[in-house]
């Protein structure tokens, strides 16, 4: 029998999600595979919180691109952009929240591509007088990166509705990026 590596990360995301202290027998048992097979796929929590990263960081670079964000205002392309991180946002919040994961060259250059795109949309907004230029890029990226996975976390613990998380993260954040004239 082929086991489909994907799925038992699939699998084992929507377990760490909900309830990260996870043991790997349970991630084994919720993704329907023996622990003998999860340790020949994952060597041990790292290696699959390793490849939960590189799953998340693929899932978000594959939204950025479909949000297209150098193209029209800075404000469409961030909406854009939170619609399209919705899918990954509760993995996103899981990520985060693993200290472990700052560490690695090439986990590393997933992140920063990912924050190379984060940052240049908000350069972008600021360039074009969009967004406040008071706050730096990178820390509105962070703010974007927090949103994104404590609504993420909210609707996974069924706080915030499925429908809900766009409008939420994206009016939160651009209530206090947008730039005001007096």
């Amino acid at each position: 029998m082929t086991v489909d590596r994907d799925q038992v990360l699939r699998s084992a995301a929507t377990l760490l999600v909900r309830r990260s202290g996870s043991t790997m027998d349970e991630v084994a048992r919720a993704a329907g595979v023996s622990r003998a097979t999860l340790h020949r796929l994952f060597a041990g929590r790292e290696a699959l919180v390793r490849a939960l990263e590189e799953l998340g960081i693929r899932e978000c670079e594959a939204a950025v691109a479909a949000a297209r964000t150098d193209e029209g205002p800075a404000v469409d392309a961030l909406r854009r952009l939170v619609a399209g991180l919705q899918g990954p946002a509760p993995l996103l919040s899981f990520l985060i929240t693993e200290a472990q994961l700052f560490e690695g060259e090439e986990i590393d250059e997933g992140w920063a591509r990912l924050d190379g795109r984060f940052t240049a949309l908000f350069a972008r907004g600021q360039r074009t007088g969009e967004f406040r230029i008071d706050l730096s890029p990178t820390w509105l990226t962070e703010a974007l990166y927090a949103l994104i996975g404590s609504c993420g976390w909210c609707v996974v613990d069924g706080r915030v509705a499925a429908q809900d998380f766009p409008r939420n993260v994206s009016e939160l954040l651009l209530g206090g990026v947008l730039r005001r004239t007096p």
